[in-house]
């Protein structure tokens, strides 16, 4: 094939001209509405502090960012939404906890770790140990005395298989030498009925759609889920605190973007994230929703997801659970 001088400068000259344009493009993000994909429905603890931050995002760069909406399959429909999505910095994913056990409770997946990076972590929700008011115990040690006096042992509910407070409940089991069955139901509503019927023992959950029974003085509160008290309702002691040291775990979420979206774009994004999450009346809203702030760069965020999958990933097999 020969080359022509001009076939050579032209080819040179799109070459040239091509790079300032995608610097150009990746700097001027976002110049058009951005998707936020939840992997919940409207109304909860995710949806309600995505949207938060959506406004807050939109305020200080001067764009649309929209949230929306993609429940179901243990939010693995909203992971592989974002996980095929173009890398342009244009559709993201709020991503949750059971993200890191999706692939030990269900196997294969319809996309892989590889698809998606971490852009910054936001918010985790931590778990409170209920039981009844009405219930024949009333402290921890009194829970798992009368766990062990039962021949099939305790009953825990949950709002479903492989969600965090099934698997904080296993820990739990584990830790106090315990036999225990979790009941897996549609929601925390539901357990909450079957918790004040007496037909479970106790649960684990977010405080928010707690307190009303708590403050009613329906429900005992127990301890929580974590490494240290809780800021949200500090009179409850730790179950580490309690003699249960392996009994820490928490709903989290954070931000992810397909594997191709450019450096600089996840950069701008993380920093918006932390800004954000750094702003009081932000802090504020999301401690009314029963969450703490968790900000966390793209490194630290990815660093604890690894951790998140190991931990979880024992668990699951060790315990032969299967997800629903």
């Amino acid at each position: 094939m020969t080359i022509t001088r001009r076939t050579f400068f032209g080819t040179l000259a799109l070459s040239i001209s091509g790079l300032p344009f995608a610097a150009r493009a990746e700097d001027a993000w976002p110049s058009r509405m951005v998707r936020l994909i939840s992997p919940y429905g409207p109304g909860g603890s995710n949806d309600i502090s995505l949207r938060l931050l959506a406004e807050e995002f939109g305020r200080n760069l001067h764009q649309q960012f929209i949230v929306e909406n993609k429940p179901g399959a243990g939010t693995r429909i909203a992971n592989d939404t974002v996980a095929h999505a173009p890398g342009d910095g244009y559709t993201l994913l709020y991503v949750a906890a059971p993200y890191a056990t999706a692939e030990a409770l269900f196997g294969k997946l319809t996309y892989e770790r590889k698809d998606l990076q971490p852009v910054a972590m936001a918010v985790i929700a931590p778990l409170f140990l209920i039981i009844s008011a009405d219930a024949p115990f009333k402290t921890l040690p009194e829970l798992i005395a009368y766990g062990k006096s039962k021949p099939d042992g305790l009953t825990f509910a949950s709002p479903g298989a492989g969600s965090q407070p099934h698997l904080a409940g296993e820990l739990l089991f584990r830790d106090a030498g315990v036999k225990g069955l979790n009941i897996p139901f549609r929601g925390d509503a539901a357990s909450y009925t079957e918790l004040l019927a007496g037909r479970v023992d106790a649960t684990l959950t977010a405080l928010p759609t707690a307190l009303p029974y708590i403050q009613s003085g329906k429900f005992i509160v127990l301890g929580v889920a974590s490494a240290e008290r809780s800021a949200l309702y500090p009179q409850a002691p730790t179950l580490r605190e309690q003699g249960f040291p392996n009994v820490a775990a928490a709903g989290w979420y954070g931000f992810m973007a397909p594997s191709t979206t450019p450096r600089a774009i996840v950069d701008k994004l993380q920093a918006e994230v932390l800004r954000a999450l750094a702003e009081p009346a932000i802090k504020d809203k999301l401690t009314a929703q029963g969450l703490e702030v968790r900000a966390g760069t793209a490194a630290e965020f990815g660093q604890f997801i690894d951790n998140e999958i190991r931990k979880w990933t024992g668990l699951i097999r060790e315990a032969g659970l299967k997800g629903e």
